[in-house]
């Protein structure tokens, strides 16, 4: 059953009259590709004609609530159940027929198994019983090509090739040097645990629940992010470590509670803003760093961290103090969903990069 299914507002635009894009206005076939992500515990479909967005639809599984983190099996079982009714709303919502779609674009990896063979399997069946080719995506890859997903008489901003993009999320801690859809190196990344990995624990410590991004994000909104000071570790180039910050966290936490037994009750708020400062200057340190290096005035941030406002409004203050042009997702393009595996599949399709059906999903792989 599906808990939730849903579609942010603003994040699937109607489509016009005269049809998306510019092989429909020239009287060209256009180009529909059809999106499907299944790498964790999201089911989602999207569907992207000639670069515009025409549907995105997601189902979410409240159920890992209960147990403070995705259970694999529950999460590949409710996808079971809900890839069937998210992709036939997309193709409702974008407006069309499956007869319509130009080839079907997957999440093939990473991400955990039993997730992403749903996605997979779909993905192959309907793309054999319509006669049309496979594209497999690079999940990764996708959180960083969601700033090219247009909208429909919306403006977009997309960044120029080169750019430097920040993939933060719960598993990744990442800055990526993009110098095309399918050139991009990684330059920095983390040793150990991630940001989002580091923020769901320390809110796990707190007995604030999960996912903890944002928990945290709306208690530091009412905290004092000086009130308290947690290890940033010195690590080599352009990488990070989260850990160290972790274990600083619940050692001074364990402190703090023999004195006052109520104290995260009492301190949350500046608790929480004091670890999300800690966590997104350790971001920005590496990430500033590596665009004066490179010389690189467009950067990105991508991932589901990229929601937390506290980065957000770093990334502007970095704009403002250093010439930076940047790129912030939309919050309905910063957790998995799959618009983004569906541009991504709309820039492989034009180098008629497709994947056979054999091609078997992978659990862990980088961009």
């Amino acid at each position: 059953m599906i808990e939730n299914i849903q579609r942010a507002k603003d994040s699937t635009p109607l489509p016009t009259k005269e049809g998306q894009g510019e092989g429909a206005a020239a009287g060209v076939s256009p180009v529909t590709i059809l999106g499907i992500e299944s790498s964790c515990d999201d089911t989602s479909a999207a569907v992207i004609r000639d670069g515009y967005l025409l549907s995105n639809v997601t189902a979410s599984q409240a159920v890992h609530e209960a147990y403070g983190g995705v259970v694999p099996e529950l999460a590949s079982r409710a996808h079971q159940q809900n890839i069937v009714p998210v992709v036939d709303q997309a193709l409702k919502r974008a407006g069309i027929t499956k007869e319509e779609l130009s080839a079907i674009a997957f999440t093939r990896g990473p991400g955990l198994m039993g997730s992403l063979l749903v996605g997979v399997s779909f993905a192959k069946g309907l793309a054999a019983s319509l006669g049309i080719p496979m594209i497999d995506v690079n999940h990764l890859q996708g959180h960083v090509l969601a700033h090219f997903i247009k909208e429909s008489e919306v403006e977009s901003s997309i960044p120029p090739f080169p750019f430097l993009c920040l993939l933060v999320s719960g598993g990744n801690s990442q800055i990526v040097l993009v110098k095309a859809y399918n050139d991009m190196q990684i330059i920095g990344q983390t040793i150990d645990d991630a940001a989002g990995e580091a923020i769901d624990k320390c809110s796990k410590v707190m007995g604030l629940g999960y996912p903890g991004g944002p928990i945290i994000d709306r208690l530091a909104r009412q905290g004092n992010p000086d009130a308290f000071h947690f290890a940033k570790p010195a690590i080599e180039g352009y990488n990070y470590s989260f850990s160290g910050l972790k274990t600083s966290f619940l050692y001074n936490l364990r402190e703090w509670i023999q004195e006052d037994p109520d104290f995260i009750e009492h301190h949350k708020e500046d608790l929480a803003a004091s670890l999300e400062k800690t966590i997104v200057d350790i971001l920005m340190n590496k990430l500033r760093r590596a665009a004066k290096d490179l010389k690189i005035k467009h950067v990105a941030v991508a991932g589901g961290v990229s929601a937390n406002t506290g980065l957000r409004e770093a990334f502007k203050d970095h704009a403002r103090r250093y010439g930076w042009t940047i790129y912030i997702p939309k919050f309905s393009y910063t957790t998995d969903n799959a618009a983004m595996i569906a541009i991504t599949g709309a820039f492989k399709y034009a180098d008629k990069d497709f994947c056979p059906m054999e091609a078997p999903a992978y659990s862990r792989v980088a961009i």
